[in-house]
């Protein structure tokens, strides 16, 4: 009888025991799961290319991104609006930048394979070479230069100089920005101008040419060149967002089909706050959430 109720009180302890156990296991079942989608172990290759405005942004953005994730490096290039789009949609790249939208530059077939994430706008400004008399052109003296119908700065107020046409290349989405909105899709004069294939390139030759004039994003605005006024108007973010300064642009970052892994991780970072409040205004860009026009 005594070993009968010894049993049973064994038993009994030992069915409590394992209830505790698997109670305890089951508690921590969920914190399992979490872990899982954390990007604490992120990692991966990351190539990026195509517009030249938008890659100070982007290789700002790269930059704090891999400081974030050491094992993800993300690499990123020029070549242009029209490049990137064309190597996004061959698979050649991750993520085409582009200052226009893919159905401007592609057919429609190949547009329709991407993915579009407007990350930035981006304002654009005339530029002149510091010896330029001139403090702002009409729309329509902009058109008469950049079409070759007035070669000379005396004939719009300034200097008797040449005036020296710089553009960028036929794949540049400035180029389509500026001959869009400025030019109302006129051509420019192309056998008496210079060609310069990137934002950086167009500024360092305004600023080394006499009486030279060009266009170029926001953010690559310094003083080796001066600023133009557009109709009186200043390029300036503020304007630009109330609806005073036309030429701006959105910055997309296309991908073939919906981004996955790193690519994704990247892209939602791209509209974090800490990109969208912090980085962007300052390094020359408007969030795309400030713009009115939309």
């Amino acid at each position: 009888m005594l070993k009968s109720r010894f049993a049973k009180v064994v038993i009994a302890v030992l069915l409590i025991a394992s209830f505790f156990t698997f109670a305890a296991c089951g508690s921590k079942q969920p914190q399992s799961n979490n872990s899982t989608t954390t990007t604490d172990n992120l990692s991966g290759k990351i190539t990026i290319a195509g517009s030249t405005a938008l890659q100070p942004l982007a290789e700002q953005a790269a930059k704090m991104f891999m400081e974030k994730y050491p094992n993800v490096v993300i690499t990123v290039q020029g070549g242009g609006s029209g490049t990137g789009l064309t190597q996004v949609v061959q698979g050649a790249i991750d993520i085409g930048n582009s200052d226009i939208f893919a159905e401007e530059k592609l057919d429609a077939e190949a547009a329709k394979s991407l993915v579009d994430h407007k990350v930035a706008v981006v304002g654009f400004a005339v530029v002149v070479n510091k010896d330029v008399a001139v403090d702002s052109l009409t729309q329509q003296q902009l058109v008469d230069i950049f079409t070759g119908k007035i070669t000379n700065w005396k004939e719009v107020g300034g200097q008797d100089e040449k005036i020296t046409v710089i553009l960028r290349p036929a794949s540049s989405g400035t180029r389509a920005t500026f001959k869009k909105i400025v030019l109302k899709g006129q051509e420019e004069a192309e056998g008496l101008a210079l060609t310069e294939d990137s934002n950086g390139a167009v500024k360092k030759v305004v600023a080394d040419t006499k009486g030279a004039i060009s266009y170029i994003g926001l953010a690559y605005i310094d003083d080796t060149v001066k600023v133009l006024k557009y109709d009186g108007v200043e390029p300036t973010a503020q304007n630009i967002i109330d609806g005073k300064y036309p030429i701006w642009s959105y910055e997309h970052m296309y991908t073939k089909g919906e981004p996955t892994g790193a690519v994704k991780a990247f892209l939602d970072f791209m509209m974090s706050d800490e990109v969208q409040k912090e980085l962007v205004p300052k390094v020359g860009f408007i969030p795309v959430s400030e713009m009115k026009t939309k």
